[in-house]
């Protein structure tokens, strides 16, 4: 989701749900305790540079259970960002702190919206150089059953 449509969808709602990606949703109390824009500036393995914005939402479960946040406050701050932090209508990336493998780590997801909840959607790793890596191209799988039965070659033709 860019920034642009979580405020479209925040002015209409009337409590703020994100939901992980195993169903469970962060806990009401939950605190969106950054909002920024995060520049990569890197060399692919294949050489390339390449440069990389994403806007930024950190979530973070307080023990504060008495202030929840309100979708009016989290559209003040996206749009105090965007002044401020010169942020443009950008995807947005989500930390949250989850488990994984029995150990916290700072997880990052993508962010969706299915009506009712913000989702939080897993990304994935890629090779953004795979022709120079050597790593071959997915083969196109075909069925047999899908291939026409009729000869390649006529009788007599001498082509085969």
């Amino acid at each position: 989701m860019k920034l642009s449509e979580v405020k479209l969808v925040l002015k209409k709602m009337n409590t703020i749900g994100f939901q992980l990606t195993n169903g469970e949703l962060v806990p009401s109390h939950f605190h969106v305790t950054e909002v920024g824009k995060v520049t990569k500036h890197f060399i692919d393995c294949g050489g390339v540079v390449r440069e990389e914005e994403v806007a930024n939402f950190q979530l973070w479960n307080a023990n504060d259970y008495d202030h929840r946040l309100h979708p009016e406050k989290l559209l003040n701050i996206i749009e105090l960002s965007e002044k401020v932090l010169k942020i443009d209508d950008l995807e947005i990336e989500v930390e949250y702190q989850s488990e994984i493998n029995a150990s916290e780590t700072i997880g990052k997801f993508g962010l969706g919206f299915n009506g009712t909840n913000f989702l939080l959607t897993t990304k994935q790793t890629n090779c953004l150089a795979q022709d120079q890596c050597g790593i071959p191209q997915r083969k196109q799988k075909v069925s047999l059953s899908n291939l026409t039965s009729e000869p390649c070659c006529a009788p007599n033709s001498n082509c085969c």
